[in-house]
């Protein structure tokens, strides 16, 4: 599985250790907190803390990589998307000018408009880790559980769950499909043209919306077989029960979010200003 795009990854570490409910009460608690504030010093500080998370719960850049580049190249063009539609945003919100150079007419580029894109950037590094690793550190089936015990009808919990343990199916077949298409001499690589290999892409596409829809035919019969949804309630094999580490956790959690929520909205602003 390690080797599948945001699929589980199984390793021996206190972040595996702790229930997919409390991974999903802190990652709502994180996402939160980088949503509401834009104080540099507590992203910041979030943002160092999901390294240390990360380095934690042993998971490697390699495993997670083409999603973080994925993220990372949005998270420029969201930057530059930013700046062509609002290249003042930063001066509007901190009330004061200071021009690093001019560009043409309302283009110029202030201390005040890279200050406030930088804690956009902020926002995406400190939510990024904590994202990738409850997803990878979560078992699907536990994560259904997890989101039926805060509350969330098991039929959603499960469909989640479901689409999570269908990302590394889809991932192999596509991978599957390819190989038996380039060994009929169809190529993909990038030595053909690019509206060649477009093309070219439409047969392996064709086949994995097939194969998606037969599995699902298969899932889908499979469920009515069993009687799912006939009750309001189900038990869950997956499901962990909350251990001292899980109490722990969320009350640690609980401190960040009330320190951070006091700290960004003590003087009744968001944003916190060095310009003044």
């Amino acid at each position: 599985m390690a080797t599948e795009m945001l699929a589980y990854i199984d390793r021996k570490s206190f972040i595996h250790e702790l229930s997919g409910a409390t991974k999903l009460i802190i990652f709502i608690m994180w996402s939160s907190i980088a949503m509401l504030t834009y104080d540099t010093r507590i992203l910041l500080f979030l943002f160092i803390f999901s390294i240390v998370i990360f380095k934690i719960s042993k998971i490697k850049i390699r495993e997670i990589g083409f999603v973080l580049l994925f993220i990372l190249a949005f998270l420029l063009l969201n930057n530059i998307a930013i700046y062509i539609f609002s290249p003042q945003e930063g001066v509007k919100i901190y009330g004061t000018s200071h021009v690093l150079f001019e560009i043409a007419g309302r283009y110029n580029l202030t201390l005040e408009q890279f200050f406030y894109q930088t804690n956009i950037t902020l926002k995406y590094f400190a939510v990024i880790p904590a994202a990738l690793l409850f997803v990878v550190t979560t078992h699907p089936s536990e994560f259904a559980a997890s989101l039926n015990k805060i509350g969330v009808n098991y039929k959603i919990a499960y469909s989640v769950s479901l689409a999570l343990r269908y990302i590394p199916d889809i991932q192999r077949d596509f991978r599957t499909i390819a190989q038996a298409q380039q060994a009929r001499g169809i190529d993909l690589s990038s030595k053909e043209k690019l509206f060649k290999r477009v093309k070219n892409a439409t047969s392996i596409v064709l086949p994995l919306i097939l194969s998606s829809l037969d599995r699902i035919d298969t899932i889908s019969n499979a469920m009515e077989l069993r009687a799912f949804g006939k009750k309001k309630k189900r038990t869950w094999y997956s499901e962990r029960g909350f251990k001292q580490k899980d109490y722990v956790t969320i009350v640690i959690g609980a401190i960040i979010l009330v320190v951070s929520l006091i700290i960004t909205f003590y003087d009744g602003s968001r944003f916190y200003n060095p310009f003044m």
